[in-house]
């Protein structure tokens, strides 16, 4: 039946447009702020940024003592302010922040915990507040808030935090977190246990939810989670180490998190990224093995596919690792651009 339904719903045309990057870093970390603002982060002290709209990419300057750290996660103020995190064990997870444009850093917070793992970072460029999320420690997940455009951290009460054995956040493309200026703060899980959602609304503490996804095993779970609005989510996932097994892939809400249900067509394969374009209406999501989108709020997902008439690379759909619309980034150095007019057309594809 399933196979049925794939054949139905089709492919579109693939929607990247490939840039060059520069850089044969595996990128995980990407902030498009708009106006033709981003900054790209990866492996190897990598950090890029862009003021035109990705048509050049800068290579910026390596932060002190970061040659051989792992920048997971990059979040930016403007196009001269940004932090960036390294994720890995104890004193591997740091802050970096720079104020002149990635001319120069200073290294503002390192991970105190030895057990430690921090896996995502997110800022309001419009306030001056943020989190850090980080793996558990003593059983509780790490949750660090700033309220000074992250030049300090303070750690709150742990309470409802509690994690289950081995279960864990994914540092895969820094989208693990679910900020609702409404009311609810929330990030996404995995493992052996299953995936979950943690999430503070109007309670005092924080509420995990089973999610109706893949999971027994440590590289499965709910690895990314966007929103429409204040009812309408979407996260994605799976096995990362089983990445064309689409069964457990999606999950979505229309209660605000309250209640979540299995997509109906979900994405080809594992993905590490879920982002809503409001321009098109329409949700994106992205893997190792493609890309898929969604028009009706998670439930239904489909392939989009290079078009050889056009000259599209054949693999301009795959081979991604996170999002920041217009912008997706992957591995040695890949940087792609959504091409607006190319996703319109796909929708009317059947």
């Amino acid at each position: 039946m399933l196979g049925a339904m794939a054949l139905a719903v089709g492919a579109a045309h693939a929607q990247w447009t490939l840039e060059n990057s520069n850089s044969t870093a595996s990128l995980r970390g990407i902030h498009s702020l708009g106006g033709g603002i981003a900054w790209a982060s990866g492996t190897n002290g990598t950090v890029l940024r862009t003021e035109d709209g990705g048509y050049l990419w800068q290579t910026c300057t390596i932060p002190p003592g970061a040659e051989k750290l792992d920048f997971r996660g990059i979040q930016a103020f403007d196009a001269n302010t940004a932090i960036v995190m390294s994720s890995g064990k104890g004193d591997l997870s740091r802050l970096y922040k720079t104020t002149d444009g990635c001319s120069s850093w200073k290294l503002i917070f390192t991970n105190p915990d030895p057990d430690g793992f921090w896996d995502a970072i997110l800022l309001n460029r419009f306030d001056k507040d943020g989190f850090l999320l980080g793996d558990p420690v003593n059983g509780k997940f790490t949750l660090r808030e700033t309220n000074d455009k992250g030049n300090t951290w303070t750690r709150g009460s742990s309470k409802g935090l509690d994690a289950a054995k081995d279960e864990g956040a994914f540092a895969a493309s820094n989208s693990s977190f679910l900020l609702n200026e409404i009311f609810a703060i929330g990030f996404v899980t995995g493992g052996p246990a299953g995936a979950h959602i943690f999430l503070i609304g109007d309670y005092p503490d924080f509420n995990s939810k089973a999610l109706p996804m893949r999971g027994g095993s440590a590289g499965a779970g709910a690895f990314s989670v966007d929103l429409r609005d204040s009812r309408h989510w979407a996260t994605v996932g799976g096995d990362y180490q089983k990445s064309d097994e689409s069964s457990g892939t999606a999950a979505f809400t229309v209660d605000g998190g309250k209640t979540w249900q299995a997509a109906k067509q979900p994405p080809h394969g594992y993905r590490s990224a879920v982002a809503y374009d409001a321009t098109t209406k329409t949700w994106i999501t992205v893997g190792p093995n493609g890309t898929d989108i969604s028009t009706d709020d998670g439930k239904n997902w489909r392939a989009v596919k290079p078009n050889a008439s056009l000259n599209e690379p054949a693999d301009a759909d795959k081979n991604w690792n996170a999002l920041s619309l217009p912008f997706v980034v992957g591995p040695h150095g890949r940087i792609g651009k959504l091409n607006e007019p190319a996703l319109k057309a796909a929708l009317t594809t059947k």
